[in-house]
Formats: C-alpha cells, sequence, structure tokens
C-alpha cells in the first residue's frame, strides 16, 4: 500500500495492518539500505539510534547537554528528503524556548563553501551564509539559512562552539535568516 493509503487506514488501526505496515516499512528499509554507500548507511543507523534513545527526552538537560543561545552544536538533525540538512551535522542555536532550540544547520563542505552569498562580489547562493573562522571548529564552514527550523534540544549530541549572541556576527545571521524566511 502507498502511504497515502496507510494514511487513510490510521483511525481503523488493528494488529494486522500494524504488522502489515511494520512489514512494508522493514521491506522498503532493506531496499533503500541496500542502495547506500557505507557511510550513508553509518550515518542513517546512527540517526535512528540516536532516536531511539533520545525520543522520550524533553530537553538535552536531560543527556547532561548544556545548550545556550550562541553555542555551535553537534546536532542530529534526522532522517531527511532531498535538499534537506539530515543525519549529524553542526548548527547555530539562535534561539532557546520551552525544551525546543531554533537552530540553523552549517557544515564544512567546501563545496557549499565556495558556492555561498559574497556581498562583496554579489554573487552566490544567498540561502547559504559563509562564517569566519570560529575557535572550537577546525574548518572553514557556511551556514544553511533556508533550512533554519525549531528541533528538540534533545537532538543536540554535543557543544563545540560558541558565537557571542551580542555580536555584530550574530546579529548579522539573524538578520539573514529573518531575510530567508520571508
Amino acid at each position: 500500500m502507498e502511504p497515502n493509503e496507510w494514511q487513510k487506514k490510521k483511525n481503523n488501526k488493528t494488529t494486522e495492518y500494524t504488522q502489515r505496515i511494520t512489514s512494508q516499512a522493514r521491506i522498503a528499509e532493506e531496499k533503500l539500505l541496500s542502495g547506500l554507500n557505507e557511510s550513508e548507511v553509518y550515518d542513517y543507523m546512527l540517526s535512528k539510534l540516536n532516536f531511539c534513545q533520545r525520543k522520550q527526552m524533553y530537553s538535552s538537560l536531560e543527556a547532561k547537554v548544556y545548550v545556550k543561545v550562541g553555542d555551535i552544536c553537534f546536532t542530529d538533525f534526522g532522517l531527511a528528503y532531498l535538499s534537506e540538512v539530515g543525519y549529524q551535522h553542526f548548527g547555530l542555536v539562535l534561539a532557546m524556548k520551552h525544551g525546543k532550540i531554533f537552530v540553523v544547520p552549517m557544515s564544512g563542505n567546501s563545496s557549499a563553501y565556495h558556492k555561498a552569498y559574497d556581498p562583496v562580489l554579489r554573487a552566490g547562493k544567498r540561502h547559504l551564509m559563509r562564517l569566519p573562522e570560529i575557535e572550537g571548529l577546525n574548518k572553514s564552514s557556511v551556514l544553511f539559512l533556508n533550512d533554519a527550523k525549531w528541533i528538540n534540544s534533545a537532538r543536540v549530541i554535543d557543544v563545540k562552539a560558541h558565537i557571542d549572541p551580542n555580536s555584530y556576527l550574530f546579529d548579522k545571521i539573524k538578520k539573514c535568516v529573518l531575510q530567508m524566511m520571508l
């Protein structure tokens, strides 16, 4: 059955339907995994494991990870469709509310970094924002402005670096995210 057909059956849940959808999902997952390279399988399984271990957590505090605004965190963004950030990436925390964080995913991918918008040349992709060198990070990084979103802070694995929320850079990032959203 297709997902939209399963959705129609959701209100008529029975053990039989639960077993059938579980079986179909396992077969589809095996097919997906067989088409991925070893690195992709590892990232997929790590996200799945993180989900299994953290899905009942209300916030990162339960994992003894202490997050604050301005932190650059190693975060598990989970499964993703094409053109979305997924699996494990760094992310910059722009805000915190009720156990959730508003985070902008980032990467040290040099190809993305070079494609990012350059305000001096007035060229490049505006959804990518280059960051200057940041203490605690090993690579030049780029923010994926159009992937910013609210997530449960329990997705944060570790805090790696920090940008002062009162700095010019942090203010500039917030303005760029707002421009991207509107």
